[in-house]
């Protein structure tokens, strides 16, 4: 009737537990208890390493698996998303099969949970299967005030196909450098979308933008005949300029923050308290190599205790689609911050900020977050 596992080391979503606790679940995966090994019974199933609960990824962009390899890497932020836009079309057959081929392969790694950048309604095929939980940041952009109204007028009809199969979606902004205050304020009042995610930072050119009206999104514009005669540099960074504009304690997941400064943290940390009780910063370090080749300064997130998820952007950016390979590179340069810490940002902390952590990211009673088994070289599979 019930499945009983244990480990050399359990995390249940926040610490370790004592050795010799066991994991019991019901044939489906909900939790029942954790017991000690004298209290368990009979068959238990020993396993070598670490148990953890499924992982959550923050940040993917599911419809881009076709372009796994067609991107040069370390060209810069500037260069990679003209390759998306000069790359991005392929056939239907092409496009459904890596995105098939990417879920297999979040599944195969431990993933239970994403959220996932949407564009287009290239997901839906895969996505109605069920085969994971998704959260649809249906992500729309558009510079120019002007433009606004045909911009979210033209990403609520994707909007519209993703509610036919899912009620977990959201319409949300792309980036500073892409998005104008006008279409944001459409995005801020439109109903339903409790969980909002914005690209942040990704780039030195978005703050010099937005600080100096300098910088290479000034060329990049040109090259897109995106006017910008309307836009005014604010003397401030993206981040200080943005956040204002967000609802009171809506979940807000802000994703890289690569170029993210201390006097954006200390911002963040004041409106936190006034209006951002939910905000979270996403890492995606692989992508943030592949790239720019520079990764965000996480000790500063680290040392002033912001709440922090783990992503791994898209195959456009990124070999895997592996959260536990996001960690190792993180272990990697920043080996003082511990495992269990990641493994927090990887499980209870991704699951608040999609909030789905009445289901997943914690080995509780009642809930159903998947097991993972992190071996000792920590690679990972789904018990």
């Amino acid at each position: 009737m019930y499945r009983k596992l244990t480990a050399d080391q359990i995390f249940n979503g926040y610490e370790l537990l004592p050795q010799g606790s066991v994991l019991i679940l019901e044939k489906n995966g909900t939790i029942v208890d954790i017991v000690n090994q004298a209290e368990a019974g009979d068959d238990i199933e020993r396993h070598v390493g670490m148990l953890s609960p499924g992982f959550v990824n923050c940040h993917c962009h599911l419809e881009l698996s076709h372009m796994r390899g067609k991107v040069p890497k370390h060209t810069g932020l500037i260069d990679f998303l003209m390759k998306i836009v000069e790359n991005r079309l392929a056939t239907e057959e092409e496009i459904q099969s890596a995105i098939e081929t990417a879920e297999n392969e979040m599944i195969q790694n431990g993933i239970v949970a994403v959220g996932d950048i949407c564009n287009t309604t290239n997901t839906i095929a895969q996505k109605s299967r069920t085969n994971l939980h998704y959260q649809n940041f249906i992500e729309v952009a558009g510079f120019p005030d002007g433009i606004a109204d045909k911009r979210f007028n033209a990403i609520l009809d994707v909007y519209n196909e993703f509610t036919k199969v899912s009620k977990y979606n959201s319409i949300v902004p792309h980036a500073p450098y892409s998005v104008s205050v006008a279409l944001l304020e459409k995005i801020n009042s439109f109903p339903g979308n409790d969980i909002m995610t914005m690209h942040n930072q990704e780039t030195l050119a978005e703050n010099e933008l937005y600080e100096n009206m300098e910088g290479e999104f000034l060329q990049f514009y040109k090259k897109l005949n995106i006017p910008v005669d309307s836009f005014i540099a604010k003397g401030k960074s993206s981040l200080q300029y943005f956040l204002p504009f967000f609802k009171r304690n809506q979940p807000l997941i802000l994703v890289h923050n690569v170029y993210t400064k201390l006097e954006d943290i200390g911002y963040a940390q004041t409106m936190s308290e006034l209006d951002h009780s939910a905000l979270y910063f996403c890492l995606c370090p692989h992508a943030n190599q592949y790239i720019s080749n520079k990764l965000p300064d996480v000790n500063m997130f680290v040392n002033n205790e912001m709440n922090m998820v783990l992503g791994t952007d898209s195959l456009a950016s990124n070999d895997q689609l592996s959260i536990m390979a996001e960690i190792k590179l993180l272990q990697k340069y920043f080996p003082h911050i511990s495992i269990n810490e990641m493994l927090k940002w990887a499980t209870s902390n991704g699951a608040r900020a999609l909030s789905i952590n009445d289901v997943y990211g914690s080995f509780e009673k009642g809930k159903r977050p998947g097991v993972v088994l992190i071996g000792e070289d920590s690679e990972c599979s789904p018990l």
